[in-house]
């Protein structure tokens, strides 16, 4: 090999601070150049001795080359001396209702469950780059969505390690022909009837253009401060939801006050309200219909129910109710309460 580019060395420490030296990490890899770039980082600490690396690499069977890529994927992988490396593959539902990319990403996603369960790993690296993090900012703005959205993608969370998020894809690409690895290109990259290849191809190089040419490391950064302000929100809320949520009854009903949950910042009482729908079973509501609680508080017009995410309900004690004064979230199965 050529003398070490300073990205290689740049890689290496940054996924060095993601590896569990106690247990076996898995590099997820489709044989694109982000996670050939990531194997080849954690490949060298695994020939060093100084943790144990593997490998998996999922078939989503979405194109008719698939398995030719995968068998790549592998022997490229084993060439690095990765050590197990696994195949898996998934069927991806395209009937589903979020559409194919959030199929495959969840078929994905078990598949790599599957793979910590049989090997034995304590953690799966992942090989997202800036730019997929520059990307991720622009759909949460395209969505019209909050803080936690506009975070992007966490470095950490669960057993998933994403250490590459400092680094662009010409980095990763760079490290391939360092490495004299072949990465794959995946033609969704580039399909445009996909949003995130869309703004992959067309969006961002224009923002480029006309705006700046650092806009995906603005966009970057944009994420990292967000999540710190993110973390602090959230944990602030988890604080007030504790403070305020009573104990649920015999068939699960959580009540909060009205009046302290109205004198709270918006931003945590978008929060609280969040969490308490989480509580009571159901899942995290969308923006719109946290609005629509929100104007429970104001004791004016209809008490509801309004039927939240997960099949939860939520309404406002009325007058002749032991839940006045109290906002009432109902799980699914439990009856409200008499008037």
């Amino acid at each position: 090999m050529a003398a070490l580019p300073p990205v290689v060395g740049a890689a290496r420490r940054a996924v060095a601070e993601m590896l569990d030296a106690d247990r076996l990490n898995l590099v997820a890899c489709s044989g694109g150049a982000d996670s050939l770039a990531l194997a080849v980082a954690a490949a060298h600490h695994h020939r060093r001795g100084d943790v144990a690396v593997g490998a998996v690499v999922v078939d989503h069977r979405l194109h008719p080359e698939s398995a030719a890529v995968t068998s790549t994927a592998v022997d490229q992988l084993r060439g690095l001396g990765l050590e197990p490396v696994l195949s898996l593959t998934v069927d991806v539902d395209f009937g589903s209702p979020q559409g194919p990319e959030a199929a495959a990403r969840r078929a994905r996603y078990e598949a790599f469950a599957r793979a910590m369960a049989e090997t034995g790993a304590s953690r799966v690296l992942l090989a997202h780059t800036r730019d997929d993090q520059a990307e991720q900012v622009l759909l949460g703005l395209a969505r019209g969505s909050g803080t936690r959205s506009l975070a992007g993608m966490p470095a950490v969370r669960g057993p998933f390690r994403r250490p590459l998020l400092g680094l662009g894809r010409e980095d990763t690409e760079a490290i391939c022909r360092w490495a004299s690895l072949t990465p794959w290109q995946d033609p969704a990259n580039s399909d445009p009837q996909l949003l995130r290849s869309r703004v992959r191809t067309e969006i961002l190089p224009l923002l480029e253009e006309r705006l700046t040419p650092g806009v995906r490391q603005a966009l970057a950064r944009t994420a990292q401060i967000a999540a710190e302000d993110a973390d602090l929100l959230d944990a602030q809320a988890q604080d007030l939801f504790s403070q305020l949520m009573e104990d649920p009854d015999d068939v699960g009903r959580l009540r909060l006050p009205l009046d302290r949950l109205a004198e709270a910042p918006a931003a945590l009482r978008r929060r609280v309200i969040a969490l308490a729908v989480v509580a009571a079973g159901g899942a995290a509501p969308s923006f719109e219909r946290l609005r629509a609680v929100e104007s429970l508080l104001a004791r004016q017009g209809s008490a509801g129910p309004i039927q939240l995410e997960g099949h939860v309900a939520a309404h406002r004690g009325t007058h002749d109710s032991p839940d006045y004064g109290k906002l009432v979230l109902v799980p699914r199965g439990a009856a409200a309460p008499e008037s």
